[in-house]
Formats: C-alpha cells, sequence, structure tokens
C-alpha cells in the first residue's frame, strides 16, 4: 500500500514538471519568434572583408561589454561562432550563425545580410562561396580503404 502512494506522489510530480516545461516552453517559442520578426526587419546587406573566424567563448571574442552583459548567464559559457570582418573602414567583431559559420571563407570579400552584430546569410561577390570538405578523421580514411572506395 505504501509503494502505490509513493509511486503516485512520483506520478503527480513528473506530470506537473512536464506541464510547467510545456508552457515555459510555448512562452520561450512565442519569445524567439518574436525577436526572428525583429531581426528580419533591422535586417540589411553590407559588403565585407572576412578577416578571421573561430569559434570562442564570448568573454574572449572582442564583442562590446554591453553585449555581453545582455547575454544569458548560460550562454556565456558557450562557444559561439565570432567572425571579424572589414565593413567599410571599420573593423568589427561579428556573430555568425551556426548554420553560415562554415561557408564564410576567410580573407575573402562577401555580401552578408546582417542584422546588427547577426550575420543571417552570406552570398560571395565575385561568383559563390567554394565550400571546402572537411579533413577526414582517421576512421574515415580506414574505413574508405576497407571499403575501396579511396580518393586521393
Amino acid at each position: 500500500m505504501k509503494v502505490w502512494q509513493i509511486l503516485l506522489i512520483i506520478l503527480i510530480i513528473i506530470v506537473a514538471v512536464l506541464a510547467i516545461l510545456y508552457f515555459v516552453g510555448k512562452r520561450m517559442e512565442k519569445k524567439q519568434a518574436e525577436q526572428q520578426q525583429q531581426m528580419e526587419a533591422m535586417k540589411q546587406q553590407v559588403s565585407m572583408l572576412i578577416i578571421d573566424k573561430k569559434k570562442m567563448k564570448l568573454k574572449e571574442s572582442g564583442l562590446p561589454q554591453m553585449v555581453i552583459d545582455q547575454t544569458p548567464k548560460y550562454m556565456r559559457r558557450a562557444k559561439l561562432p565570432i567572425v571579424k570582418a572589414k565593413v567599410g573602414p571599420k573593423i568589427m567583431t561579428l556573430i555568425a550563425d551556426d548554420k553560415i559559420f562554415d561557408l564564410i571563407p576567410v580573407k575573402k570579400e562577401v555580401k552578408a545580410v546582417v542584422s546588427g552584430l547577426y550575420i543571417m546569410e552570406v552570398r560571395g561577390i565575385r561568383g559563390s562561396l567554394e565550400h571546402k570538405e572537411k579533413k577526414k578523421g582517421l576512421l574515415d580514411k580506414l574505413s574508405a580503404k576497407l571499403n575501396g572506395d579511396s580518393k586521393k
């Protein structure tokens, strides 16, 4: 009898936690949609020369202190895709979208769609962007040799 009471209490707690997570998730989804609309409204196309790109922590990135202060605490330790670029006469530190970070060429001029400090899209000025293939790891090379489809 006691075991059933304990299981019932645990079940009620689990249901309450799931309900809370559901409503918090809905609120976060609405916030994200609003932020996306604001970014779409403020976007502008800019020509820039990419100097460097790295994934680094927010504090090491060289972004303005105001941006770091506005970032949530849990995101400050995460590594972000940071791009240093020359936009006009100024050298700026920008944050790239994770989806396009690999497409950004270093030491080349690109046209980018920027919203504030956030790079949303990248296009090459002179033709398309060449996407370099990632280096194969040891396991990939060995499996390719075993399968007989080795490329040099």
